[in-house]
């Protein structure tokens, strides 16, 4: 029997989740009854996602809309500070939940969030869409079988381009509050930030008590509060150093991927691909593609067969400890002038951080930071221990 469904947030990133809901309608898992937008989607919106007249039920108040439709599971793609309150008024109607990542912008937040799903026994998978690719668990198989022999630490390098209306398109895009609000908006938390939960899954490091220590450098070449090109090193509970250097003004937009170094050999993983490439002393390279678990397919059989979670809000807590680490250190860094340069992009201007692609691609192979790799505008890490 399908399952029926609400999505909240159904423009931007969430026309993704509207065609992903669409497949599995069509597979007979789940039934669109619900849409949460603060201006409903148009006959003409609704068309282009498959859906005719009348469509499903719309309204702005998402606790009336899950009330009136019977909602069973409720997919939230809206903004990063209203994540908690929209999950937890899930939870009260006694609704499971697809949250968007970042889970939530505070560890406050994230703490709340935790007690108020306990209190009603309702279950959330958090949108970290990476963790449900099977190279994963092939990964920590070679690692664990010694296949590239000791572990020597992991970097992840995230090199893309944004103009600068990406960040227009929303009210809080880059920014670090809004309104007195946490939002915590920046290329680690939001849009690379899957470079971070990917590299600490691998490590199986993903709860809040797997954080050792945090280096953090965050800067900024648009006028924006939050940063748009960082590097953050991160020292795990079992000793593994990770490292992640991103950007979202690169010179030419590539693929993120993470590098996981061995004694006798590596690990490259594109995760947005699902492709894994193994370099081994003395044995040829080996280049696999493996299939991935959809987040949401994942809840439905969690709720129907008892079926594990795969991203639990629990495991993002190491990810969750890195976001309040960002929100309570140092502001970014604003990139001199002569640190980057305008450039004509598809639909806007876009700016582009000197040298940096080749930066990101040394910090992944060497698990430097920005300043150790010499960069001239680079300060050295901010040390953040984050609670």
């Amino acid at each position: 029997m399908s399952l029926p469904v609400v999505l909240a947030g159904a423009r931007g990133h969430g026309r993704t989740h509207l065609r992903n809901i669409r497949r599995l309608e069509q597979a007979g898992t789940v039934r669109l009854v619900g849409i949460c937008e603060l201006e409903p989607l148009s006959p003409r919106e609704l068309a282009h996602a498959g859906y005719g007249a009348p469509g499903p039920a719309q309204s702005a108040d998402f606790g009336a809309l899950l009330e009136r439709t019977g909602a069973r599971i409720a997919v939230i793609c809206t903004p990063i500070h209203t994540h908690t309150d929209l999950a937890l008024t899930a939870a009260a109607h006694g609704v499971h939940t697809l949250l968007e990542k970042p889970t939530t912008p505070s560890y406050a937040e994230y703490e709340r969030l935790l007690a108020g799903l306990a209190e009603k026994g309702t279950a959330c998978q958090v949108g970290f869409q990476s963790l449900g690719s099977h190279a994963i668990g092939a990964i920590r198989e070679l690692i664990a079988d010694g296949a590239i022999g000791q572990l020597r630490g992991i970097g992840a390098a995230g090199p893309w381009v944004r103009d600068e209306a990406y960040f227009r398109r929303v009210p809080w895009a880059g920014h670090r509050t809004l309104n007195g609000l946490d939002v915590v908006d920046g290329v680690l938390t939001n849009p690379l930030a899957h470079a971070v939960a990917t590299a600490l899954r691998i490590d199986g490091s993903d709860l809040a008590e797997d954080i050792a220590e945090s280096e953090l450098e965050q800067y900024r070449a648009h006028d924006i509060e939050a940063d748009d090109t960082s590097c953050l090193r991160l020292r795990t509970a079992r000793g593994t150093r990770i490292t992640v250097a991103v950007t979202l003004c690169a010179e030419r937009n590539a693929e993120p991927y993470v590098l996981v170094h061995g004694a006798r050999g590596r690990i490259t993983f594109w995760y947005k691909q699902d492709r894994v490439l193994v370099e081994r002393t003395g044995v040829g390279p080996v280049e696999t593609v493996h299939a991935r678990t959809d987040l949401l397919e994942n809840l439905v059989a969690h709720l129907s067969d008892g079926n594990g979670l795969l991203v639990p809000p629990r495991r993002t807590g190491a990810f969750m400890r890195i976001v309040e680490a960002i929100r309570t250190g140092p502001e970014p860094e604003p990139l001199p002038a002569g640190a980057w340069y305008g450039a004509p992009g598809e639909k806007a201007p876009r700016r582009i951080v000197k040298g940096i692609d080749a930066l990101i691609e040394e910090s992944a192979e060497s698990l430097a930071t920005f300043s150790e790799l010499g960069a001239a505008w680079a300060v050295p890490p901010a040390r953040v221990l984050p609670r």
